[in-house]
């Protein structure tokens, strides 16, 4: 197992390192298949927010799955293990809801809030509505998996950052398992149900939305099969 540890705006010293690697035997207890944990320590230099001044972030890739957790505090020390915390409640989600797939159940549907398909025509033009033939769109066209590019946007100061992601569809329950287990408010997936573009996002309490994009042509020939 690999252990990576990434000091930003602050020194990262051996005590540190030493207490994070005598501390990952709680990952390997519950993950024992980690393969690389990378950990960020983020150091804010404003002395109003001395109370949050060190951020500690740690992502375990173990196998296809990746779980992250982060948390602030007055020290590093305090804020690993605040997020440690996070992380192992997390990864034991996971192992569970690996064994409860294994022996066949069902995982019970989250209350979300369903977002209506929004065809292109009724979003507000913004400065990703290029034609194909602008240089933005013939970049991004090309795009590798995995492969990101920047391209600035004509004449402005304007930077657009562009990485092409293939993922596997998958159902709503899934998409919000993803969510959790990153620690993000959203998360984009393909709808194994309808094929569409979408994305989960949490609202508030135990609440969550989701969207999904389609096109003219698709709504209306969907409108034309259910007349």
């Amino acid at each position: 197992m690999e252990i990576v540890i990434t000091g930003r705006h602050t020194q990262i010293k051996q005590r540190f390192r030493d207490v994070v690697e005598s501390k990952m035997n709680r990952v390997t207890a519950i993950a024992p298949d980690t393969q690389r944990i990378q950990i960020v320590v983020s150091h804010e230099g404003n002395p109003r927010m001395a109370d949050t001044a060190q951020r500690v972030e740690i992502t375990v890739i173990a196998g296809s799955t990746v779980v992250r957790a982060e948390a602030s505090s007055a020290d590093m020390y305090t804020a690993l293990d605040l997020a440690l915390d996070k992380l192992t409640l997390r990864l034991r989600r996971a192992r569970d809801r690996r064994k409860d797939h294994r022996k066949g159940y069902a995982p019970a549907t989250t209350p979300f809030d369903e977002g209506k398909v929004v065809p292109p025509a009724e979003e507000e033009a913004d400065i990703n509505d290029e034609p194909m033939d602008s240089p933005q769109a013939a970049v991004a066209s090309e795009l590798a998996p995995g492969e990101s590019v920047e391209v600035q946007v004509g004449d402005t100061p304007i930077v657009i950052r562009r990485k092409l992601h293939v993922a596997e569809p998958m159902s709503i329950d899934e998409a919000l398992y993803e969510m959790e287990l990153i620690g993000h408010d959203f998360f984009l997936f393909v709808n194994k149900e309808t094929n569409r573009p979408s994305v989960v996002y949490h609202r508030h309490g135990w609440s969550y939305g989701v969207f999904e994009i389609d096109t003219p042509e698709n709504v209306k020939k969907l409108e034309e099969e259910k007349a």
